[in-house]
């Protein structure tokens, strides 16, 4: 990649990044894609599935077809990096790197539009409401794959801790399956100094919480992998009144069918135990979120394929992540892949989902050139 399209990139990606916008509401994000789309002379359409948007480019005389994702929504959290381009948003930031992601797919797309080495279509898929949102599932319900044909699809996430620039492949299982869970607790308040009055739902929830924790460990084959954890806790408003309401949020992640069936069964069990126990009324959402994230492996041979053709350097050494991705939608209707793409070191704090992340813009080149380089191997075949 040269450096005048390196440094685009990199404008690009600061200005998404100063502008992030939550799942579901990408519209701004969604309309700097098709503003680029057009500078670049690539036909789009908008609105598919919600806020996304699909380009397409074709060359030569090939009728077969590849497609390349991003998604693009930002997270729920204040950023505290400091940084000149932080976001202008209170309370929304790009802490996973979607908008490193979305600019690298624009990437990709300038590299293909200027370069003749490569005959057929590249579908360029730019997908809202990745964050447990559903974003994946409703382009896809939307017509995804018949309005745009696709033979093999292919994505990409970065990954702090794993070398800047270096691309991970996975032959098979690469993030978990996941689903949200809402807990809700109701009791009887009043006076903390009476709490023989009262119900105390808070009671209630710190038991609740620590006996969920047995569920993986005393349910789930050691053999397996599995995580329930409880992430947030919302009630009360004063220090000496017991509330009336005490409502948990938290996810769940697993790598296949049965331990999802465990863990359906045995949380319930004890949400439903605990709220007895201590005499509470308890609503309880614990839905089927998303599958595991599973590689094809032929699409994986391919992905390493294009790294080497194109110099990208690669390992296949690394474990999966219980971390969850939609692109396992995707994955469930077409052959593909999905790789990490290494942000370099993992300073404390500067993990995904930390309120001092950011995407590394020096891997930008590597991110958009393999996007490229393996939608060029897929068309080849």
């Amino acid at each position: 990649m040269d450096t005048k399209l390196a440094e685009t990139l990199t404008g690009w990606r600061r200005h998404l990044h100063a502008n992030p916008e939550l799942s579901l509401q990408e519209s701004g994000t969604a309309a700097f894609v098709c503003e680029k789309l057009k500078e670049l002379g690539i036909a789009f359409e908008a609105g598919v599935g919600g806020t996304g948007v699909v380009a397409t480019i074709s060359r030569g005389q090939s009728n077969r077809s590849v497609g390349l994702r991003a998604d693009m929504d930002a997270l729920p959290i204040a950023e505290a990096t400091g940084l000149a381009y932080a976001s202008n948003n209170p309370g929304v930031m790009h802490a996973c790197g979607h908008d490193g992601h979305t600019t690298s797919l624009l990437g990709a797309a300038a590299l293909l539009k200027q370069s003749t080495d490569w005959s057929g279509t590249v579908q360029l898929v730019f997908q809202p409401a990745e964050e447990g949102y559903g974003g994946a599932k409703s382009m896809i319900d939307a017509g995804l794959f018949e309005r745009f044909p696709m033979e093999k699809i292919f994505g990409y996430h970065n990954w702090p801790g794993l070398e800047a620039g270096t691309v991970a492949i996975h032959d098979a299982a690469c993030m978990a399956g996941g689903t949200r869970i809402t807990i809700g607790i109701e009791g009887h308040s009043g006076h903390g100094a009476l709490p023989h009055l009262t119900r105390d739902p808070m009671v209630a929830a710190g038991h609740m919480i620590v006996a969920l924790q047995s569920v993986v460990a005393r349910n789930v084959d050691p053999l397996d992998s599995a995580v329930v954890s409880i992430c947030a806790i919302e009630g009360g408003h004063a220090g000496n009144v017991i509330p009336q309401r005490i409502t948990m949020k938290g996810t769940a992640r697993y790598f296949n069918e049965k331990t999802w069936h465990v863990l359906e069964e045995n949380v319930a069990r004890v949400v439903h135990g605990v709220a007895a126990t201590f005499g509470m009324k308890v609503d309880f959402d614990m839905p089927y979120g998303i599958n595991a994230t599973v590689n094809h492996k032929s699409e994986a041979d391919l992905a390493a394929l294009a790294c080497d053709e194109f110099g990208i350097p690669f390992r296949r050494d690394l474990p999966p992540a219980m971390t969850g991705e939609d692109f396992s939608w995707f994955l469930k209707e077409r052959p593909g892949a999905f790789v990490w793409i290494g942000n370099g070191p993992a300073e404390p704090g500067k993990e995904l989902h930390n309120d001092r992340y950011d995407y590394n813009d020096a891997i930008l080149p590597n991110a958009a050139g393999f996007l490229a380089g393996v939608a060029k191997r897929a068309l080849r075949g």
